[in-house]
């Protein structure tokens, strides 16, 4: 059976190999994006390749990250380099913001100026349908590879390319509405984009937040009953518990019998590890023993 380094190295090299996956999907989305932006004038298809070009960004950084957070613990990071991954996701976060500014601000500014009708041929909107598929397949498969892998950067990265996906899907509704007599639709449209950025961001936080801030990730209630279960442990009290990315960090103090010996104490604390590792999943745990 692996190690547990080892299997935490195994998942490293697996985000890795999704990053690199995506990057190239992404640079491909890019291309053809750009072309058509350059081709029509469209502000809203050139916005989109702007936004999908930071996707491309967003998985070199992720690369950099994972980096970061594969190394191992040291002096000045003795619980290891972890939360970088989570902290990888915030700064998604702020790419996320730059994009949907850049969207109102372009947005406003032509419903100011007199929105024109969008010039797209069918042809380059066939292109735009094949990035959407593109970026659909690409946010699925991200999201599902981040879930398994419990990857907080890869599931950061989803979400933005989610949002290329609500983007596409504007752009392609602003076109048919432009083509409809409504020109002010692209806009329109674009604003409302800016909107679910606005929500996918705040989701990338939700989930990034407690990391940082060491939230409680096993209830200590759990903790306390799984270890008093044990036979020698007459309480178990002052439990904490944190995580990162993957992992779980727990540290409890346990009152064992006043007569017990150290060597029968180190015995009970080492049984509670092995139990709480087994039933709660986490990885790495500290007890400490009092006597009673």
């Amino acid at each position: 059976m692996a190690s547990a380094p080892n299997k935490q190295h195994d998942r490293q090299q697996e985000v890795k190999r999704v990053l690199i996956g995506l990057l190239f999907a992404n640079v491909v989305v890019v291309a053809a994006k750009l072309f058509i932006g350059v081709a029509t004038g469209s502000l809203a298809v050139a916005g989109d390749a702007v936004h999908s070009a930071v996707d491309a960004m967003n998985n070199v950084l992720g690369l950099a990250i994972i980096s970061v957070a594969a190394l191992a613990p040291d002096e000045d990071h003795p619980y290891g380099h972890r939360k970088f991954e989570t902290l990888g996701a915030l700064l998604i976060v702020v790419f996320l913001s730059i994009t949907g500014f850049e969207i109102v601000k372009g947005a406003l500014t032509r419903l100011k100026a007199g929105a024109q009708p969008l010039d797209i041929s069918n042809g380059e909107l066939a292109i735009l349908i094949a990035t959407l598929a593109i970026n659909a397949a690409v946010a699925a498969y991200e999201t599902r590879r981040g879930k398994e892998l419990n990857s907080q950067i890869l599931l950061a990265d989803a979400a933005h390319t989610k949002a290329d996906v609500f983007i596409t899907i504007g752009v392609i509704a602003g076109v048919f509405l432009s083509r409809s007599g409504f020109p002010f639709a692209d806009p329109l449209v674009a604003l409302v984009v800016a909107a679910a950025i606005v929500v996918i961001a705040r989701d990338i936080i939700v989930r990034a937040i407690p990391v940082l801030v060491d939230e409680q990730v096993v209830d200590y209630r759990e903790i306390k009953k799984i270890s008093e279960s044990i036979d020698g442990v007459e309480e178990a009290y002052d439990i904490k518990s944190r995580g990162a990315p993957n992992l779980r960090f727990a540290e409890l103090t346990i009152s064992v019998e006043g007569q017990a010996t150290v060597e029968q104490a180190h015995g009970i604390a080492d049984l509670v590890e092995d139990r709480l590792r087994q039933d709660l999943g986490i990885n790495q745990i500290v007890v400490h023993v009092e006597p009673c």
